[in-house]
C-alpha cells in the first residue's frame, strides 16, 4: 500500500496542465533574449537578458483573454537579467505577452 502511494505521489507532477504562450518582440537593435515563465495557473512571467554591451529599456505588455492587459517596463544593464511577473485574477487561458526594447 505504501508503494502504491509513493508511485501516485511520484506520477503528481506529470499532471500539471501548462497553458499555451506568445511572444512577440520588436527588439530595435537592443541585444535582449526574453523567455515566457509559466509560474502558476495565474500568475505569469518574461526573464529578460541583456547580452549587448549597451543599456537597454523594456516594456512588456501582458494579456490573458477579455482580461484588462497589463504592462511591466525595466531598465536592463549590460550583462543584466531581470524577471518580470503579473499575476491575473482569473485562470491563464493563453499568455500573450509583446514586449518592445530600446538601446539607451
Amino acid at each position: 500500500m505504501k508503494n502504491c502511494c509513493l508511485v501516485l505521489l511520484a506520477l503528481l507532477p506529470l499532471t500539471a496542465v501548462a497553458y499555451p504562450t506568445e511572444l512577440k518582440k520588436q527588439l530595435n537593435g537592443a541585444e535582449v533574449s526574453a523567455t515566457i515563465q509559466e509560474i502558476d495557473s495565474n500568475i505569469g512571467g518574461l526573464t529578460l537578458y541583456n547580452y549587448g554591451t549597451l543599456d537597454a529599456k523594456c516594456s512588456a505588455r501582458f494579456q490573458n483573454g477579455p482580461e484588462a492587459p497589463r504592462t511591466r517596463a525595466s531598465e536592463l544593464k549590460a550583462g543584466e537579467s531581470v524577471t518580470q511577473t503579473v499575476k491575473f485574477a482569473r485562470n491563464i487561458i493563453k499568455l500573450r505577452v509583446d514586449l518592445t526594447c530600446e538601446q539607451k
